[in-house]
Formats: C-alpha cells, structure tokens, sequence
C-alpha cells in the first residue's frame, strides 16, 4: 500500500526498501548501534510490516512493526533523516503503521529514551502495572 503526503509517499512494499541505508542509519542510533548488521537485516526481513518513507525515489524514513497480526505490536525503528525532520513525518509514518490494514485493534508497545512526545499523541504511556519486559542481555 502506499500513502502520499505533498512530495513525501509511505510504502510497505519491502522490495523498495534500501536495507544499506537502513543498516548505516540504525548504526548510528543509540537503540540499534551495537546491533550487528546480520541482526538488523534479519529483524527487518522477520518483521510483520515495514515502512518505508521516501521523497521520490529516495529513502529518508523508515519504521518497522514486529507482530503477530491479532493481539500485539511493537513497534520498532521509527527513523527520519535530519534534513526532513520538522515537516511532521515522524509523527506520518507512527501514524500510518498504527492504522495499518496489517495490525489493526493491537496492543502496541514500543521503547523510546527520547520521542515520548511523539508517540503521547497517539496514545502511548508509561507501561502499567500488568507489562513486564526483560532486558535484553549485553551482544558479544
């Protein structure tokens, strides 16, 4: 499916994505950085949705939603490159994955140290006394 907004368009068509900018990105990111690149690539090849962002034919963000299409989502990977932050595609590509066709009526969970005001205006809190989560445990 696609979505267009002015020159930007979300795609989940995995095809089109361009996994070597995707690795790079999240290999500058503090929630992926120590992530090998075999791990990346295969979180993005097992998850349930993937989005793509892009002006044209170039990639600029992506996100990602690992699920099991009935009861839960977590979503993962939200990332737009700094030169089109600004412009409210952060908060499109949240958006779009969250009313995807894919993963409607899910739980959603996510992970963030710095966008709680992002993910606020779609209904994310503080995880309540019944989430529980276990760290995952240092990569060698």
């Amino acid at each position: 499916m696609r979505w267009t907004k002015g020159e930007y368009e979300i795609d989940d068509e995995r095809g089109r994505l361009d996994m070597e900018r995707i690795v790079g990105w999240l290999a500058e990111s503090y929630w992926a950085g120590a992530t090998p690149e075999a791990a990346v690539r295969r979180s993005w090849e097992r998850a349930g949705v993937v989005l793509g962002l892009y002006r044209g034919d170039e990639l600029v963000g992506c996100a990602r939603a690992v699920t099991d299409f009935a009861r839960f989502a977590y979503l993962s990977d939200v990332f737009v490159l700094p030169e089109h932050r600004g412009h409210g595609l952060g908060r499109w590509l949240v958006q779009t994955m969250i009313a995807h066709p894919e993963v409607q009526g899910v739980r959603w969970v996510l992970h963030t140290k710095d966008a709680h005001g992002l993910y606020g205006q779609f209904g994310f809190e503080a995880a309540d006394e019944t989430v529980m989560q276990r760290s995952r445990p240092p990569l060698h």
